[in-house]
């Protein structure tokens, strides 16, 4: 998955978009590539904004989507451990995206 994710240079991967069936993904935080192991959005903030995403999954196709701007995610690394972060901004959107494939949720369905 990391190396699709550095092929198509994207800021975040589902494990359900390279069709396998666990809830894992990776995110873009900072320079890093994080894997989140059955990540959980635990808190966002009321404040939120609206910004055009993409996706892998929907080639050519761009939606405007309000998201938190700062959240917690719970998950677990590859070493087994327990990690809570706070995120904001760019990685706070690339994780709620993230998060969103792994719940079914696509960005076609924020259109109203």
């Amino acid at each position: 998955m990391e190396q699709t994710l550095i092929d198509v240079e994207g800021l975040g991967l589902a494990a359900p978009q390279v069709g396998l069936s666990l809830r894992l993904c990776l995110a873009k935080i900072g320079a890093r590539i994080t894997p989140l192991i059955n990540p959980s959005i635990t808190w966002k903030s009321t404040e939120q904004d609206i910004a055009e995403e993409g996706c892998l999954s929907l080639p050519g196709i761009s939606v405007n989507v309000k998201r938190a701007t700062h959240i917690i995610v719970q998950f677990i690394d590859t070493k087994g451990k327990s990690q809570e972060r706070k995120l904001s901004n760019l990685s706070a959107r690339i994780v709620q995206h993230e998060v969103d494939h792994l719940d079914g949720i696509l960005i076609v369905d924020y259109c109203s």
